[in-house]
């Protein structure tokens, strides 16, 4: 399975963009870093100047501490995004599990998922499923995630015919989904809406 390790060398730098961005709406503090991601705190330090001086962290003082965020405005801000949706958490998970799940083409998030916000609406999916699913081994490894986030995830599974002729009869429901922001977690964004 393909992750950061792949194309960044410092595991702390990893741990520390695996925190940010799977958090995107948190602020740390330095030592708060420290207890998430059990790292000395001198490589931690070191790591997060490295990021704030390359533009992906923001730094903020607040009385005697220092604070840090994330920058949306860096330039590759939404690309480290979809790469920790995919390499963490529920991701990560349906990924690893591919198989178990069947024969998948496409897994898409919302882009509210994967930014830790609420749907605006209760009928708002945060999922897209297309292929031959075996729905308990989908449903298992979503409700895993829905403990740990405590929230429900709301999730849509269709057949690849039902999807390809829903797309061709331009349904609505499928227009909302696609028409949002989105990650692909398994497959091609481009066959998806083409």
């Amino acid at each position: 399975m393909a992750d950061l390790g792949d194309i960044i060398t410092s595991k702390v730098r990893i741990k520390i963009l695996e925190l940010f961005f799977s958090n995107l709406k948190e602020i740390y503090h330095v030592r708060g870093i420290v207890r998430e991601i059990s790292e000395e705190i001198n490589a931690v330090r070191r790591e997060l100047a490295k990021l704030e001086s390359d533009g992906v962290l923001r730094k903020e003082p607040r009385g005697n501490r220092i604070y840090y965020s994330v920058r949306p405005e860096y330039s590759l801000f939404g690309e480290l995004k979809s790469i920790v949706a995919k390499t963490t958490g529920l991701g990560r998970a349906i990924i690893d599990n591919r198989n178990k799940i069947g024969k998948v083409s496409f897994v898409m998030f919302s882009g509210r998922l994967v930014e830790g916000k609420d749907r605006k609406r209760e009928d708002d999916v945060d999922i897209l499923v297309v292929g031959d699913v075996v729905l308990p081994e989908l449903a298992s490894i979503i409700r895993a995630e829905e403990s740990k986030r405590s929230r429900e995830i709301n999730y849509t599974v269709m057949g690849r015919d039902e999807f390809d002729f829903r797309k061709k009869r331009r349904d609505p429901f499928l227009l909302g989904i696609l028409s949002g922001s989105r990650f692909m977690i398994i497959g091609n964004e481009e066959d998806l809406v083409d």
